[in-house]
């Protein structure tokens, strides 16, 4: 503390910092109290219906689907992410101007508005490609709109492992290949597991691009070829019809809990692959 009386610029920003950090804590548990006091009376049942209906307004059909889009969408984006995050790290020369035109890209792609991939969804995937309102014309939006993340956060993740680690497994006598997939990209595991924490996040909370490419439909569909609604589509709904407001709460809360359990669940699977 003495050094920071010493120093008052220091200790204004040390203040500003503290205050930053503790009211960004009070806003996330404000928004968290708030959402469960007005939705955990209104989780019934009947909510959890396989069947929606106007009487129950059940989320169970948006929460199967939520889960197939996740999957469908990371299956897509993730493998691409990751191999393109490689090449940019490992493979590509420093200075090489196709290099350049991808990060552009990347950084492009990643400031555009989610309206703006569900009207390219919807105009390509919809309508050229004629897959129609469905649960894989949205998944490969979704896929587009997380690409970036993913590749961002995999080469920031691989530039931090240490270059002694490639140095030792060249010595050893291991190729290019093999030192990148068993020394470089375990030791990089959790920083993507952050990347594809972030995508999921915003995966579940999306609605303009769904709403244009997935459709609005209550129900879980035979195939990916059919339409419905995830969880944020469905509380959106619900919300903006404005007869359904409890049931849009309750919503909410299961988003929530959705959400912590899978940012949790990827905690506790990168520390074990840390540890192994």
């Amino acid at each position: 503390m003495k050094n920071y009386l010493n120093h008052p610029g220091s200790l204004i920003m040390m203040l500003l910092v503290m205050f930053g950090a503790i009211l960004t804590f009070l806003v996330l548990i404000f928004l968290i109290v708030y959402i469960l006091v007005h939705g955990v009376p209104y989780l019934k049942p009947s909510l959890f219906s396989l069947h929606y209906t106007s009487e129950n307004a059940s989320l169970m059909p948006a929460l199967i689907n939520t889960v197939i889009m996740t999957g469908l969408s990371l299956l897509i984006a993730v493998p691409l992410g990751i191999f393109a995050a490689i090449f940019l790290v490992e493979y590509a020369k420093r200075g090489n101007k196709f290099m350049g035109v991808i990060r552009l890209t990347t950084e492009t792609l990643s400031g555009i508005p989610s309206i703006v991939y569900g009207l390219f969804g919807m105009l390509f995937f919809v309508n050229t490609l004629g897959w129609g309102f469905s649960l894989l014309a949205g998944a490969f939006t979704l896929s587009i709109m997380i690409l970036p993340l993913i590749m961002r956060q995999t080469e920031e993740s691989l530039k931090s492992v240490p270059d002694s680690y490639r140095e030792g497994s060249f010595g050893l006598g291991a190729g290019k290949l093999r030192t990148v997939f068993r020394i470089v990209l375990p030791s990089a595991v959790p920083g993507i597991l952050a990347g594809v924490i972030l995508a999921i996040g915003r995966i579940v909370g999306e609605t303009a691009a769904l709403m244009y490419t997935a459709g609005t439909v209550a129900k879980v569909p035979s195939s990916v070829m059919g339409s419905g609604r995830t969880l944020a589509v469905h509380m959106y709904n619900l919300a903006s019809e404005g007869l359904y407001m409890d049931q849009a709460y309750a919503t909410a809360v299961v988003l929530l809990v959705l959400v912590v359990g899978i940012n949790t669940l990827s905690g506790v699977i990168a520390k074990r692959l840390t540890k192994a």
